[in-house]
């Protein structure tokens, strides 16, 4: 029998034909083509993911990434027995919502059916080969085991919660509201996991109270959480009637609320319950002397809130700035005396007689004053600041607390399938992502 030359690297020997030598690699020339080789059950891997609409080609596996949304693979049509095709998740990701992998038929049945299939598990890998007219493509391999290491990444975080809200004071001025507890830190997440975001809501005010007194003491905010991550609503204010009716202190949370002027009420606790670092400050004892009757001011998280005596007349304590907002950064919190944008203001007092005491940076709402009548202000919304104090007799209510926020920080590269957010920005190489009201950070 006569050698057969093919690139000179050949060898026979009996029946037996061996192409190439150790070291070698054997190549069809170009527009040639192979028959009679028959395939293995395997195919050859396209190591660039696919994030758009395909036609599969026999013979070769994709992996498909759907970070950006759901992704159709159509298989080849006119397929003859023994076509094969392979597709693999290539992100962990066909299990999320409106992320799924939809196989074309491309004309052909799908296991006896002439419908098309669907993927929509998590790490999923197939293998598809085409037996006949009857049944037409076949599943041969269906991994649903994601064997991969979890990648884990940092998430900067400011966890703000609602506002308390201002007191009110019969014949006095009602305590400011103490701000929202103000959290900021950096917490390891795990990709594709689901994380759950609450914003916590500001306190109601006290208003003009009718018989019995009632209503005169301001609601607490409400907690705002990011994952295990949770702050304290700001504490309500005091109000009060005429001595000793009560309703005096300020009440206890995140920031501590204003006491009212009335009996000389003490202000709430701040940093409740305790955190490290602290979350809020406490709240201003308000006064009753002089002729004056003013509240004290509402706690804010970088600074107490100051009793009802002059000068300092019961303005709510200052909050805190947060300087990587990025391009967000005018949308949410007030200008405060530092760069960046502040958040967690305690709010201000009511005073009678005199001018309305004023609320911290951050969101604190001005209190409200009998002489000359001025009219209180909420806290700021998305701020977490207290509630301004309202007076009486000229009967301005108090003022509710503003709204928490959640603000989360994280590397781009890190989460690149990451969700969630009412407000989203890319600053340098990190997304920026701000929850204005309940939600679920998906990393």
């Amino acid at each position: 029998m006569s050698k057969i030359e093919v690139n000179t690297v050949d060898v026979q020997c009996g029946s037996t034909l061996t192409l190439g030598s150790s070291g070698k690699t054997v190549t069809l020339a170009c527009g040639a083509s192979q028959t009679g080789f028959g395939r293995t059950g395997t195919v050859d891997w396209c190591t660039t993911a696919k994030t758009s609409p395909l036609t599969a080609v026999s013979g070769k596996g994709y992996m498909i990434n759907t970070c950006g949304g759901a992704v159709t693979v159509t298989l080849p049509s006119s397929p003859s027995a023994g076509d094969i095709v392979s597709i693999a998740d290539y992100k962990s990701t066909w299990a999320v919502a409106c992320k799924a992998v939809t196989v074309g038929r491309g004309g052909s049945k799908i296991n006896g059916a002439c419908d098309d299939a669907t993927l929509n598990t998590k790490g999923q890998s197939v293998t598809m080969v085409y037996i006949d007219g009857t049944q037409g493509w076949k599943s041969v391999q269906d991994s649903t085991s994601d064997v991969t290491g979890i990648l884990q990444y940092n998430v900067g975080y400011v966890v703000v919660a609602g506002g308390g809200g201002g007191g009110y004071g019969t014949d006095n001025g009602g305590g400011g509201g103490g701000a929202g507890g103000y959290r900021t830190g950096c917490l390891t997440v795990s990709q594709g996991t689901p994380y759950t975001v609450t914003v916590g809501g500001g306190g109601t005010g006290g208003v003009t109270p009718c018989s019995p007194f009632d209503n005169l003491q301001g609601d607490s905010g409400s907690n705002s959480v990011f994952s295990t991550i949770t702050s304290a609503g700001g504490g309500g204010a005091g109000g009060a009637a005429p001595a000793p009716s009560g309703y005096i202190a300020g009440l206890n949370g995140g920031s501590g609320g204003g006491g009212a002027g009335e009996g000389d009420g003490a202000g709430g606790n701040g940093n409740t319950p305790a955190q490290s670092p602290s979350q809020g400050s406490n709240g201003g004892t308000g006064e009753n002397a002089g002729g004056s009757d003013r509240g004290g001011g509402g706690g804010g998280h970088a600074a107490v809130g100051t009793p009802g005596l002059e000068p300092s007349k019961g303005d709510g304590g200052i909050g805190s700035p947060y300087g990587n907002l990025g391009p967000l950064a005018p949308s949410y919190g007030t200008p405060g005396p530092a760069p960046g944008k502040y958040f967690a203001g305690g709010g201000g007092a009511g005073n009678y007689p005199g001018s309305a005491p004023s609320g911290g940076a951050g969101g604190g709402g001005n209190g409200a004053s009998g002489s000359p009548v001025v009219v209180g202000v909420a806290g700021g919304t998305n701020t977490g600041g207290g509630g301004g104090g309202g007076v009486s007799p000229t009967y301005t209510n108090a003022k509710a607390g503003g709204s928490g926020i959640v603000i989360l920080r994280h590397a781009t590269s890190c989460g690149s399938c990451a969700t969630g957010g009412n407000a989203t920005a890319t600053c340098g190489s990190n997304t920026i992502r701000v929850f204005t009201g309940d939600g679920t950070f998906t990393a």
